[in-house]
């Protein structure tokens, strides 16, 4: 990922050890909009392209649990529910004009105006965007990010970050010895 184009880990709010973050995997930091959290990316990249995906997904444990959902043929259980009811549905749009509001209080960008992410409202395209927007706003938010989570072995509460051999040491902290060292 290019400088800038990444998002905070979306969902463990109470990691924050570096190596948990984004900008500790990826060497980056991230330039993400808080009003106190959660984070979000702004809907342009820094090269100006529209970026329609306000709430990214980017702990590995999380993507690979909805990679190996979608290839369950998840997003073909939720497309039925969708179809067949008519309250998840609803909820599905709400979910969708809610995505919209909360990127455009961020900024306007007309070349994606009713563009949100995951394919909402009328289909279930991706659940590592609905599962982040679920996380993200709270529970109840996208039913069909609640659902992807409620079936995903991943849990935020479970931390599940791997070792990649490299730590970002935070001088405020006395307890940190690891001098840049796991």
């Amino acid at each position: 990922l290019a400088d800038g184009d990444a998002s905070e880990l979306l969902g463990v709010w109470g990691v924050d050890h570096p190596r948990h973050s984004t900008a500790g995997r990826l060497g980056v930091v991230p330039p993400v909009h808080r009003r106190s959290s959660p984070p979000r990316v702004a809907p342009r990249l820094s090269d100006g392209t529209p970026f329609p995906t306000l709430y990214y997904l980017t702990h590995p444990a999380a993507t690979a649990a909805m990679s190996f959902l979608e290839a369950g043929q998840l997003m073909v259980e939720c497309s039925e529910l969708l179809a067949s009811d008519d309250e998840v549905r609803a909820a599905y749009e709400r979910a969708h004009r809610d995505y919209l509001a909360d990127r455009e209080s961020i900024g306007v960008v007309e070349e994606i105006a009713g563009i949100s992410a995951g394919g909402m409202p009328t289909r279930v395209k991706c659940l590592h965007a609905l599962a982040a927007h679920s996380l993200s706003a709270g529970p109840g938010a996208n039913p069909m990010g609640d659902l992807a989570l409620e079936r995903s072995p991943w849990s935020p509460s479970v931390c599940q970050c791997p070792d990649y051999g490299v730590d970002i040491p935070d001088p405020a902290d006395p307890a940190d010895d690891t001098g840049g060292r796991s």
